[in-house]
């Protein structure tokens, strides 16, 4: 399904960047991400060699005047959603609302390991994500909130403080599967796309489920489960392999020997930009039409090499 043009949002860009080695290398990273004209500063949310993206992001915020931040995305089992819905509200206040709120039910399979917490079956962390989803949206509306599940008990909670941006902050919601891309489907502000997780780990099988075709398969779950409310969601990617270069052929052939995939694969996902900053931006346009995405999000070693992109595009 091709989207007319008048269905199309205009482009907006951020960038996913997890460490830095002291607040100047980290602030002046984020005044790089606004000076090159991206929107968002992102962050994820593991226990691995990061930021813990609470803080890091305020700081983030504090250092800059218009970019907008958020985590991709926190994991629901790394805090109890009561505590989490105050610290994003915290954050909104506290950079005048400039909060984006990603949530996610968990994947990655070391966190868990290593911090001793138990691996729930996909479908017990999707239930209480779905569970938390309510008690954050619960906890940031006007008013006390009560809630009963099976997972979470919230009694007469009058959540403060409350965030600028009312009801609540945008909410990106991530996903691979059916199920999830449904949830978000109905909940979300912000849909991203992503390969499937079951395994644990990015992997072959992850892998797989990238190809322009499986993402056909998912952006149609979407929108079968939005129905009227596609045209109020906006599609997310994180493009994980960004290659600003003159030698396409070249780098596409790398990339696909490096992976084990066929070189058409590269070339078609969404999940891959190789090229000079002329064809990354035909590429995204026609991304765009295929599949509604026009918010992008590359890693923090793209800043400036895909700058010219974002000059080209953004708020087109």
């Amino acid at each position: 399904m091709v989207l007319a043009m008048t269905d199309l949002r205009p482009f907006r860009f951020g960038v996913q960047a997890s460490t830095a080695p002291g607040r100047a290398a980290w602030t002046d990273l984020a005044k790089r991400v606004e000076a090159n004209g991206y929107s968002v500063l992102t962050m994820p949310d593991h226990f691995t060699d990061q930021l813990a993206p609470v803080p890091a992001l305020m700081a983030a915020a504090d250092s800059t005047t218009s970019l907008r931040i958020g985590a991709l995305v926190w994991d629901n089992d790394y805090k109890h959603p009561v505590v989490l819905a105050k610290e994003l509200a915290t954050m909104d206040v506290l950079s005048d609302g400039r909060l984006e709120i990603g949530l996610g039910a968990g994947w990655m399979i070391s966190d868990y390991e290593q911090a001793g917490m138990p691996y729930d079956p996909a479908g017990v962390r999707i239930d209480r994500f779905v569970e938390a989803l309510r008690v954050i949206k619960g906890a940031m509306a006007d008013g006390p909130f009560s809630f009963a599940g099976s997972h979470y008990t919230i009694t007469d909670l009058d959540g403060t403080p409350k965030p600028v941006q009312a009801p609540c902050p945008p909410i990106l919601i991530g996903g691979g599967g059916k199920r999830v891309l449904s949830i978000a489907a109905r909940e979300a502000d912000i849909i991203g796309i992503n390969g499937t997780m079951h395994a644990g780990v990015v992997g072959p099988d992850a892998i797989a489920t990238m190809t322009a075709e499986a993402v056909d398969d998912k952006v149609a779950i979407v929108r079968g489960a939005a129905g009227v409310r596609m045209a109020d969601i906006e599609m997310n990617v994180r493009v994980f392999m960004v290659k600003v270069t003159d030698d396409r052929t070249g780098t596409v052939s790398f990339l696909a020997k490096a992976l084990s995939v066929e070189q058409s694969m590269i070339e078609a996902t969404p999940f891959a930009l190789v090229g000079p900053p002329s064809k990354l931006a035909e590429d995204l346009l026609q991304r765009r039409e295929r599949w509604g995405f026009s918010y992008i999000i590359v890693g923090a070693d793209d800043i400036e090499s895909f700058a010219p992109v974002v000059a080209q595009l953004a708020g087109r």
